[in-house]
Formats: structure tokens, C-alpha cells, sequence
């Protein structure tokens, strides 16, 4: 990989980061940390993460436990968790295990659309990159500083780049389908 794409390869794989985040936040019908990773507490007049002011972790399969460093946050993280996306959730009856909910199909159908909707995001975003790339290499031609050459074998490593990370989000976002959609 020549020095020139090598910035844009970094810039890809920080999309890549970003599709990850995105399909950690979808909820798979087991706990998993990364849910709470959109939540920000009130903490001392500021947003703050949730992740910053209190331990996350998961003891069983389907129970999420939030300690907080200092205890005057559970009301401010109370609040958030009921202000966020995450309310959405169905409330538990009485006559539910413990845990999480069960999700239901309709709700692994939507679940599934919005992981295809983060997807095409993350391959827009890397086509956007690409295309960033492409302009720059214009510049760097028009301005005589490489060659119609080089533009060539620039632009063929751009798009190996590309369709390489693309195939990468496609494999992401089939993993996250198959885990959705296993009862």
C-alpha cells in the first residue's frame, strides 16, 4: 500500500470502528455493554458518558449491571436511561424471568432494517472516502505533482481499499443479522 493511501486506509478503518459501535448498540436479546455506550449522565452540570461515571458489567446472559463510582448518579442515570431509545424496551411483568425481555420476530425484523440501515451507512461513508481520495489525486495531477501513471495505480488501490472495507462492513452487518435472528 503506497504512503498516499495509507491516510485514507486509516480513515476507513476509523468507519469501520464507527459501524461496530453502531451494531453494538442494537440490542440482540442478550445483555451487552455497548448499549449503553449512547447514554450520557448528568454529572456535575455535564453530559458525561455513562461509561465514565459507573462500572458496566454483565453477570449473566440477560442482566446488565450498572455500578456507579459515586452514588449520588442513580437518579441522574436513572433519568437517562429512561430519556434514551433504550426506554423503548418493553417493560418486564411480574410473570417474565428475570432478565431482558424477549424480543419478539417483528421486533427482530426491525432490529434486522436498522442494521442494514447502519450498514449502508458505514459503506456510504467509505464511499465518501473514496471519492475524497479520488479528488485529492485530481489536484495532485493537475498540479503536475505525479503522474497520469501513478493517478491510475493510486486510483486501482483506492478501490481495492474500498471494496475491501465494503465487503468487511457486509460481513459485519450479516454477523449482526444472524445473531439478531437466532432465537
Amino acid at each position: 500500500m503506497s504512503p498516499e493511501t495509507k491516510v485514507y486506509d486509516a480513515k476507513m478503518q476509523k468507519t469501520i470502528e464507527v459501524v461496530k459501535a453502531n451494531f453494538a448498540s442494537v440490542r440482540a436479546g442478550r445483555a451487552n455493554a455497548g448499549v449503553l455506550d449512547r447514554i450520557f449522565v448528568e454529572y456535575y452540570g455535564t453530559p458525561t458518558p455513562l461509561n465514565q461515571v459507573a462500572a458496566i458489567s454483565s453477570p449473566d446472559p440477560r442482566t446488565l449491571m450498572i455500578q456507579p463510582w459515586d452514588g449520588t448518579l442513580l437518579k441522574a442515570i436513572e433519568k437517562a436511561i429512561q430519556t434514551s431509545d433504550l426506554a423503548s424496551i418493553p417493560e418486564r411483568r411480574p410473570s417474565d424471568p428475570p432478565g431482558l425481555p424477549q424480543l419478539t420476530e417483528e421486533r427482530r425484523r426491525d432490529l434486522t432494517k436498522q442494521v442494514h440501515k447502519y450498514g449502508e451507512e458505514g459503506k456510504v461513508a467509505l464511499r465518501n472516502i473514496r471519492r475524497e481520495a479520488m479528488d485529492e489525486i485530481k489536484k495532485q495531477v493537475k498540479k503536475s505533482e505525479i503522474t497520469e501513471d501513478d493517478q491510475k495505480q493510486l486510483e486501482k488501490e483506492l478501490q481495492d481499499l474500498t471494496d475491501k472495507r465494503c465487503k468487511e462492513v457486509d460481513e459485519l452487518t450479516a454477523k449482526k443479522e444472524q445473531e439478531l435472528m437466532a432465537v
